[in-house]
């Protein structure tokens, strides 16, 4: 991928064709055909472009490749290698990157497009597989065959051996590799064949010859479904992961040309949610559970759900809900307030914080409410994502967070 076809937004950013040379009309179709398949979630279209939202992530489209980064920042020019590590750092937590062995020094090797990142796992993984010997599984074949084998598909000899009497429509079983797990894996090595125009083509290509032999299948959801895991297959998941990931997010020829697209995106208000969440879970001091998304009943078939529930050994609770923006506020909204104290009182939680991205804030005192003398409490909270150029240590993160509920204000 050549800087000349990769192009690098911020959310909330504009990207029109008729300023950019590299963002060109066809772009722009494939683009809004997409979003309008998707209820016109990822993003708004304005004249002449597209107005980005808070789905972050990477956009291919034949040679091009749009990446939209995160960003909790105000400068007018912040650094985009910063946010892409971030982003990659978040993803990675989130186990949306699932290989175990994408190590720090990975993930802070210089890539062009966080999608880069998965085209080398999966090429990777199946080289690894290669290297050890593709497995061999039993599968049922139907075909003519000239002696009887396994059992005679009735309706089907009738149909096709009315003249040739002598052969028998059979369905029987053949031990081989040419198996839906291989099948799906060729798939997604086809898909990277539309979209790879890099380092990595000679390796994709050496892949391709070893599987070259394999049928090919339009492989959708259903097959992925099919798939069971046993002890011989297990080696295989991370490569079935990615295959899934590349396979299901491929549109070729979205808009009757020769543009294949291939979108990789994230809610950040999700991811942020879920970020805050593992950090917690991973690094929380001894004494504390974590629990996240729980759900109860609150009105007729409705209920609540609030981000994350701390509960301390001592019976103390913390509610957190996190959002994923920018406030300059230093007390919380009256709608948030409202939301905050129905959880405080759901789950018999003596403090609740609303937790942002830092820019430059400063977190607010816990307020009370007054409501028959419960004491219940809430504040704003606000965490910085990065120290300086880099990603914050999740250890940290997770301490500060703590420090913020259990302060005595």
């Amino acid at each position: 991928m050549s800087k000349k076809n990769f192009i690098q937004v911020f959310e909330y950013q504009k990207l029109k064709y008729d300023e950019n040379s590299d963002f060109k009309k066809n772009h722009f179709d494939a683009m809004v055909l997409f979003n309008e398949k998707n209820q016109n979630k990822y993003f708004t279209i304005v004249h002449k472009g597209v107005l980005f939202n808070s789905y972050v992530g990477v956009i291919q489209i034949g040679s091009l490749t749009i990446e939209i980064l995160p960003k909790a920042d105000k400068s007018d020019n912040p650094d985009k290698g910063t946010w892409q590590n971030a982003l990659l750092n978040m993803l990675k937590v989130c186990k949306h990157i699932q290989v175990d062995n994408v190590s720090e020094t990975n993930l802070n090797k210089k890539y062009n497009s966080i999608l880069e990142v998965y085209f080398e796992m999966y090429l990777n993984e199946i080289e690894s597989l290669v290297k050890k010997g593709l497995i061999k599984k039993y599968r049922r074949v139907q075909s003519n065959q000239n002696a009887l084998k396994g059992k005679l598909v009735f309706s089907q000899n009738i149909q096709k051996n009315v003249v040739h009497k002598e052969r028998f429509y059979c369905e029987h079983q053949v031990y081989d590799k040419d198996h839906l797990i291989h099948q799906i894996l060729f798939r997604g090595l086809l898909v990277l064949e539309d979209l790879l125009n890099n380092h990595l083509k000679d390796k994709l290509n050496r892949l391709l010859f070893e599987f070259q032999d394999y049928q090919q299948l339009n492989i959708n959801k259903s097959h992925f479904n099919k798939l069971n895991t046993d002890r011989k297959t297990r080696p295989y998941l991370k490569s079935i992961d990615i295959a899934k990931m590349l396979i299901l997010n491929y549109s070729p020829n979205l808009n009757s040309g020769n543009d294949n697209m291939l979108t990789l995106l994230f809610d950040m208000n999700k991811l942020w949610e879920e970020y805050i969440y593992r950090i917690l879970q991973k690094h929380k001091p001894e004494g504390y559970q974590i629990s996240f998304q729980n759900k109860e009943d609150f009105w007729e078939t409705k209920t609540i759900r609030p981000d994350i529930v701390i509960t301390s050994n001592t019976g103390e609770i913390f509610v957190i809900d996190t959002k994923w923006k920018i406030v300059e506020a230093n007390k919380p909204a009256d709608d948030d307030l409202k939301q905050m104290f129905t959880y405080n009182l759901h789950w018999k939680a003596e403090k609740s914080m609303l937790l942002y991205p830092k820019v430059n804030q400063e977190d607010s005192k816990f307020g009370e409410y007054h409501y028959n003398d419960l004491k219940k409490k809430c504040k704003l909270g606000f965490v910085s994502v990065l120290n300086g150029s880099k990603v914050r240590e999740g250890r940290i993160l997770s301490q500060d967070i703590f420090d913020k509920l259990v302060v005595k204000n």
